[in-house]
């Protein structure tokens, strides 16, 4: 089994605030993650695979406008 991530963990990895993956949690818009308790925790292959889909070739990339929508 693989080491479950914190959410100051991922906010580190990814270079943002903790708050902006609470944020990202309610609309929807983060990667997935797990519930232990009332602890929110990442498995690093959802990190991984989230931070895969929201690779793009240039800005005017339309996948990019989902979270800018939302």
């Amino acid at each position: 089994m693989e080491r479950l991530l914190s959410q100051s963990e991922v906010a580190e990895l990814l270079g943002i605030a903790p708050r902006s993956l609470e944020g990202m949690r309610l609309k929807g818009t983060g990667c997935r993650f797990v519930r232990v308790g009332r602890l929110v925790r990442y498995r690093p292959a959802d990190v991984a695979e989230w931070l895969a889909s929201r690779t793009a070739a240039s800005t005017s990339d339309p996948g990019q406008q989902r979270d800018a929508a939302a």
